[in-house]
């Protein structure tokens, strides 16, 4: 295993991926580990913008079953926007380019706070970026709380995120590179076990936005779990920032984020994998394209992903609270306590 400079001059040969090829016939042939981007994604066709699910006699099911399909670790894929989003704001996005501070991987927006991060442009130019994602986000929860019925009452907005820049060639610390394979993991928001849901949406017109996958996250975790440090940071079990501390951090202007061991171990997981070389380039990998147009939404603290190509993605984030979950024995804080044989949340 390597990392720092030495891994960031890896090849983009090295890092090729195990394409998908098709047969005589047309359908898709597996790769080296039988899989086929037919195991991840979940096309869902009879979801209207305006409507909602096509038969409202089953429309109870079919949410319910795509929440299960989301926890299993499937991509749930729309060929269109599900939700509304206007031609204006779209093109508006497209004009935008990031700010070159490089102080920011993306433009981001805090629906809570109503704040936008990393824009550039003059004073009317941010009103109105601000203006535009605000828009989204309000929509893509609206979306959400329809198609995802059972997490409705519990979904939290997070943050959301606009990304103008090209992700193919992009010069970045591993850590922080987007096209190494990895699960997600906040280190300023700890989830103490709750999953991270996000919504992506490919506006560029002309461009795919492409990814790898590969095993679900209980292989990944059975695998390398071990070797990442699970046992060790389990040990030191999941203590609270104490009030003083706290009151000290706070006068200082310092964030208080009390990470549990699922959160420590989470954290470490995602740069164990990014900096594991031979994982990286040896990985049974399924390549997805996401064409313009298209949207897609996956648990990513669970389905490993990179980006490898790609410009002009919208993303939201949410927060599904355990006691929400359909399959909970799925989630990854579930699979990690059995690893370690003890609780890994402050609960």
């Amino acid at each position: 295993m390597t990392c720092g400079g030495q891994w960031d001059k890896l090849t983009a040969s090295r890092l090729a991926t195990v394409p998908m090829t098709t047969t005589n016939d047309g359908s898709p042939e597996a790769n080296s580990a039988g899989m086929t981007d037919a195991d991840v994604l979940v096309p869902i066709k009879d979801f209207q913008i305006a409507s909602g699910w096509a038969s409202p006699a089953s429309a109870g099911a079919r949410a319910r079953q795509c929440c299960e399909q989301l926890e299993e670790g499937r991509i749930l894929f729309f060929d269109r926007i599900p939700f509304v989003f206007f031609k204006e704001d779209r093109e508006f996005l497209l004009s935008q380019r990031q700010s070159g501070s490089g102080l920011h991987k993306n433009i981001s927006y805090r629906p809570r706070e109503n704040v936008l991060r990393g824009a550039a442009g003059n004073a009317r130019e941010h009103a109105q970026m601000l203006e535009i994602m605000g828009r989204y986000s309000t929509e893509v929860m609206r979306f959400m709380e329809r198609l995802l019925e059972p997490y409705a009452s519990q979904l939290a907005l997070d943050y959301a995120s606009f990304r103008p820049e090209e992700e193919s060639g992009r010069k970045l610390p591993t850590r922080k590179r987007n096209d190494l394979l990895h699960v997600d993991a906040f280190p300023t928001r700890p989830m103490n076990g709750h999953r991270i849901l996000r919504c992506f949406t490919n506006i560029n017109t002309t461009s795919a936005r492409v990814w790898n996958t590969t095993e679900s996250f209980a292989a990944l975790a059975a695998r390398h779990a071990e070797k990442a440090g699970l046992a060790r940071i389990a040990a030191k079990g999941s203590r609270r920032t104490g009030p003083l501390a706290r009151q000290i951090k706070e006068a200082f202007g310092l964030k208080v984020a009390d990470h549990s061991a699922y959160d420590r171990f989470m954290l470490r997981f995602h740069d164990y994998l990014k900096e594991h070389e031979e994982f990286q380039i040896n990985c049974p990998k399924i390549l997805l394209e996401f064409p313009p147009g298209s949207t897609w939404i996956c648990y990513t603290d669970a389905v490993p992903h990179a980006v490898l190509s790609g410009q002009y993605a919208l993303e939201q984030t949410f927060i599904v609270p355990l006691p929400a979950l359909l399959k909970p024995e799925l989630a990854p804080i579930s699979v990690l306590e059995k690893m370690a044989g003890t609780r890994l949340s402050h609960h």
